[in-house]
């Protein structure tokens, strides 16, 4: 059995070889990733990576693994910030606040399919405009959902968080082990 690793995310790769697991190919899938009208945070995160398992192309005895990572705040999803303008907005929306941050990770081989998803609870400080431009002036939020990466400089904003750490960071390497040894496919087989 092939491993198909459906992103592009560097992050996502690292978390894998923790688990000792590298995947044969890398094929980002192309999706909308717009939520649809009235669409919940959570809801959304696992439809992302269910339609991101589904839009990868692979054969019958290809393992393809997606994952999405959402940023809620209550109601409001937070995406990829466009610009420096919206990391500030959703940052000061952060600020001084608990948030979710869901990852759904989706698994298909063939016809089967397994999804799992993890929300953790985490706690922004509130940023002084010194520390907000700082971080803003690092470009470490393009890209990052919500605005920032907690592996990165954002980091030094987050006291306190309840749940998955590597799920925060984009694949919760624990669920994602089990997810794969579900699916038969052997962890720790480079080792």
């Amino acid at each position: 059995m092939r491993l198909i690793l459906g992103s592009g995310s560097p992050r996502r790769k690292e978390l894998l070889a923790q688990i000792g697991v590298f995947a044969d190919d890398i094929r980002p899938p192309d999706i909308d990733e717009t939520p649809l009208k009235g669409e919940l945070p959570r809801p959304y995160c696992q439809r992302m990576a269910r339609q991101k398992a589904a839009a990868v192309q692979a054969g019958p005895d290809e393992l393809v693994l997606c994952a999405d990572t959402t940023v809620a705040l209550g109601r409001r999803i937070l995406g990829k910030p466009e610009n420096a303008g919206q990391a500030a907005e959703f940052l000061l929306a952060l600020s001084g606040r608990r948030h979710r941050v869901i990852t759904a990770v989706a698994l298909r081989l063939g016809g089967r399919h397994w999804l799992r998803d993890v929300v953790t609870t985490v706690q922004m400080k509130r940023l002084s405009d010194t520390e907000l431009n700082g971080y803003l002036a690092t470009n470490d939020w393009q890209g990052k959902a919500g605005g920032y990466a907690i592996q990165g400089p954002a980091g030094a904003f987050i006291p306190w968080i309840n749940g998955s750490f590597t799920g925060v960071v984009g694949l919760p390497v624990a669920e994602t082990a089990a997810l794969l040894q579900a699916a038969g496919y052997p962890l720790w087989r480079q080792a």
